[in-house]
């Protein structure tokens, strides 16, 4: 008699979590009216991010080309692209989603204890053939739909910046960071990440057409 316990099957056709990694937790308490100056205060984050975001480009470039001889993402650029968004998340949640009244720190690599993580897994392969069409074909539906909530990739206009200042009102009334919108900003912004990460070639999975809303990540996707 065998001893082996069974393991739980898994459903076919269940969806995957997808391997970007973007949180966001409301760093209560938030000052009442800190909100209405925080993106001047981020201008100088803003400045250096304007350089970093350019280099990112760059860079993109030269992985893409690495991409297409080896089929391997160099792990330098990796990680220095990886840390531009990064820094970039945490900026957009300071100044922007309100979430957090900490100033961001001037750095690229991750920062456990800020109220705010994004991740990309990794790859350790990725197609030769995909890295000529990914960003400029294959994501185009996504960029219609970010292009509406957000205003563009990471860009924090459209709707989701009019629900922005709908929970600052709420801050300089005194009241808490409405938990619905934080959930829908969070999602959206997730979206958008994920888009940025496969148009940035650090991928080769497709981005579901999914609004994962909530500060964390979905852990049943069934």
């Amino acid at each position: 008699m065998s001893d082996t316990t069974p393991t739980e099957p898994v459903a076919a056709g269940a969806p995957e979590a997808y391997p970007v990694t973007v949180r966001a937790q409301v760093d209560e308490p938030l000052h009442r009216w800190l909100w209405l100056v925080k993106w001047l205060l981020a201008l100088p984050h803003l400045v250096v991010l304007a350089v970093l975001w350019v280099a990112f480009v760059v860079l993109t470039i030269v992985a893409g080309v690495a991409i297409a001889f080896t089929g391997r993402y160099p792990r330098g650029i990796f990680d220095f692209n990886l840390g531009v968004m990064r820094w970039s998340w945490r900026v957009q949640l300071y100044a922007f989603t309100l979430t957090t009244d900490r100033y961001p720190p001037f750095t690229l690599t991750a920062v456990p204890d800020y109220p705010g993580e994004l991740d990309v897994a990794y790859p350790e392969q990725l197609s030769r053939g995909l890295v000529w069409v990914k960003w400029w074909l294959l994501a185009i539906p996504h960029y219609v739909i970010i292009g509406f909530f957000l205003g563009g990739p990471q860009v924090g206009g459209g709707l989701v910046a009019v629900l922005a200042l709908i929970a600052g009102v709420f801050l300089a009334l005194g009241r808490p960071y409405p938990r619905s919108i934080l959930d829908f900003i969070v999602g959206m912004h997730r979206w958008a990440w994920r888009v940025t990460a496969y148009a940035a070639l650090m991928r080769d999975e497709y981005p579901p057409f999914r609004l994962d809303m909530g500060p964390d990540e979905p852990t049943n996707l069934e």
